[in-house]
């Protein structure tokens, strides 16, 4: 995986006679009277004597959401090419960072292959610019022996006319470190199954722990008998590939808060005894999204020196049917005391969260933050691309608003009291699943909250459909590992260290 190289230009005026880059982008708007231009190319519609929005309209452009439309500049800039990006329509608060996000993405891809661009869009949004440009660059091409054009190597992004050399500059250090984390996470999910396992996981998660002077601890299969981990066991002992669990921390000198961050770790999810379709089992290696997202996180913690302890604690299993695996019926201890009947393996996820769970409680927490692609119900209740979030109400409704402002998209949802009973168990304290197909979403949530500590602010992040995109790419969105909710947690824990 090879980011482009990101550095901060003149204005585009300044830059335009001399840049050293082959292609140009600017922004377009969709409005209803035609295409105008996005603040930033007033420099490059000079250029072509004021016409440019005119010229695009006559080559098809409408200003569309993640439209592109390339223009040779006939030598009227540096640059060859004038690449036209499509922002949609603006809204009564004008162009979101989203929508810059998507269109930088869009613009991304249409780079490939390109040795050097300039960018404009800063001009909108610059945090949004460099996060886009670089998700939105971003290819997994490890296992391909063509993989095809390279992602655009350097990207010039115009100075806004806001601000000063030195907020940019903190700006695009900490966009770029965002952004990168979310390619940590993207790179994990979609490495495959016989190279991504628990014990490989872990030693990915040492590498990045040592790189970044983290302190981490790795309990293997033993270390989670001699301690009492029964979820985590359980569901990892149908494989030859033992279990793990991690704990990754950064813990800076004062800190203002500790944060808990859980993420679900299931190296590959074949349902185990209670075996799923074969269709679109491939999918399964994503099981592990919120292990990914949750390692990128405190990496990320530690590199933008947030004043604030954040633990991660990762439970690593596969879950696959042999001789050894779990099966419906049976009864697991989990960390802590708690009986658990099981009566579905392939709601193996809570399982392994509920001991990392009560592990991350014991260490009292200020917040806990868990996400997982536990229920197929996320999909079914808000699609593809929005997590639901659960939790305490007042921090499940901060932490869903803030993904929202992100982007990456989120909706609170609750935990109806009444559903609780359904998990009741004739065997043991409480059961995997309900007996129906309703609310499963929800009752997956009430199932995790019976772990919680009392009175600990928490929030469950669903992202079973957005941690994985199964269709084309869009914005910047690749096929594959998508990095959800990594900028959803790195907004909260900025939102922590400035409100508390």
């Amino acid at each position: 995986m090879t980011l482009p190289k990101l550095a901060l230009s003149e204005n585009t005026e300044a830059a335009l006679g001399k840049t050293r880059a082959e292609v140009i982008v600017v922004g377009t708007v969709q409005g209803e009277d035609g295409l105008t231009l996005a603040p930033g190319a007033e420099a490059v519609d000079a250029a072509f004597d004021g016409k440019l929005a005119e010229v695009l309209t006559t080559l098809g452009a409408a200003g569309k959401a993640e439209e592109t439309v390339k223009l040779p500049t006939l030598g009227r800039t540096g640059a060859d090419v004038v690449l036209a990006v499509g922002l949609g329509k603006a809204g009564a608060d004008g162009i979101t960072p989203e929508q810059v996000r998507r269109a930088s993405g869009a613009a991304a891809r249409a780079l490939a292959g390109t040795s050097r661009a300039f960018t404009t869009l800063s001009a909108v949004d610059l945090q949004a610019t460099v996060e886009g440009t670089v998700l939105g660059a971003y290819s997994f091409t490890e296992y391909k022996s063509e993989p095809g054009d390279a992602p655009v190597s350097t990207v010039d992004i115009a100075s806004p006319a806001d601000g000063s050399a030195r907020e940019h500059r903190a700006t695009l250090k900490a966009a770029t470190a965002i952004a990168e984390a979310v390619t940590i996470a993207r790179d994990l999910i979609n490495t495959p199954p016989n190279d991504l396992f628990p014990a490989s996981f872990a030693d990915r998660a040492k590498k990045l722990a040592d790189a970044n002077k983290l302190e981490i601890e790795v309990l293997d299969e033993k270390a989670l008998k001699r301690k009492g981990f029964g979820g985590i066991l359980g569901v990892g002992g149908g494989s030859s590939r033992q279990p793990r669990l991690l704990r990754v921390a950064y813990t800076p000198a004062k800190a203002k808060k500790k944060i808990a961050l859980v993420g679900k770790g299931i190296t590959f999810d074949s349902g185990g005894i209670s075996i799923k379709p074969a269709a679109n089992m491939d999918h399964m290696t994503s099981d592990m999204s919120g292990a990914a997202g949750v390692l990128a996180s405190v990496v990320l913690a530690a590199k933008l020196k947030y004043p604030l302890e954040v633990v991660a604690h990762i439970p690593l299993a596969e879950n696959l049917p042999s001789g050894t695996s779990y099966r419906p019926g049976d009864v697991l201890t989990m960390y802590g005391g708690k009986t658990v009947e099981v009566l579905n393996t392939d709601a193996e996820g809570r399982l392994v969260l509920a001991d990392a769970i009560v592990r991350a409680g014991e260490e009292n927490p200020d917040y806990l933050i868990e996400t997982s692609t536990l229920t197929g119900a996320q999909v079914v209740a808000l699609g593809n691309r929005t997590a639901g979030i659960m939790g305490s109400d007042e921090f499940r409704d901060r932490v869903a608003e803030i993904a929202r402002a992100t982007g990456e998209g989120g909706w609170a949802m609750p935990l109806p009291e009444e559903l609780r009973g359904d998990l009741d168990s004739r065997l043991a304290d409480l059961a995997n699943v309900t007996g129906h197909r309703w609310g499963g979403m929800l009752a997956a949530g009430i199932f995790l909250r019976e772990f919680v500590t009392e009175d600990l602010p928490w929030a469950h992040i669903d992202i079973a459909g957005p941690s994985f995109n199964t269709g084309g790419p869009w914005g910047y969105t690749p096929k594959g590992g998508t990095g959800v909710p990594v900028r959803t947690i790195a907004a909260v824990l900025a939102d922590i260290a400035d409100r508390g």
